[in-house]
């Protein structure tokens, strides 16, 4: 940075990616040790097997390992305005479901779901 007004539109520019992804459909995926060990690397490629042939735009995001180890794989699923939902112990299929079921028809799977968090 050379100067605040440079900073200044890095800040915007930032802000206005942020406004962006909170506009769009979310994908989180459990990439810490316990998430990978259980499978997590199957299910995003599953993830974004199912998306790209669906022609569906949903950033995918990986975090890191949230503390319940004992239900990975995880993946948050958050649609614009809803609440974000964790789903776990997923195999392959379970990821093909919740492309299907939450993410286009808005129906939450709800024998896969470890928690709903409230915005």
């Amino acid at each position: 940075m050379r100067s605040v007004a440079e900073l200044d539109n890095l800040q915007k520019e930032v802000q206005s990616k942020l406004e962006k992804q909170a506009e769009q459909a979310q994908l989180i995926i459990g990439m810490g040790t316990c998430g990978i060990s259980a499978g997590a690397k199957d299910i995003l490629t599953a993830l974004e097997t199912e998306l790209e042939e669906r022609e569906l735009e949903v950033i995918v995001k990986k975090t890191g390992c949230i503390g319940l180890c004992e239900k990975e794989p995880l993946v948050d699923v958050k649609l614009p305005g809803e609440t974000r939902v964790t789903y776990g112990n997923l195999s392959v299929e379970d990821a093909r479901r919740l492309i299907s079921e939450h993410l286009e028809n808005g129906n939450i799977v709800r024998d896969l779901v470890v928690a709903k968090m409230e915005e």
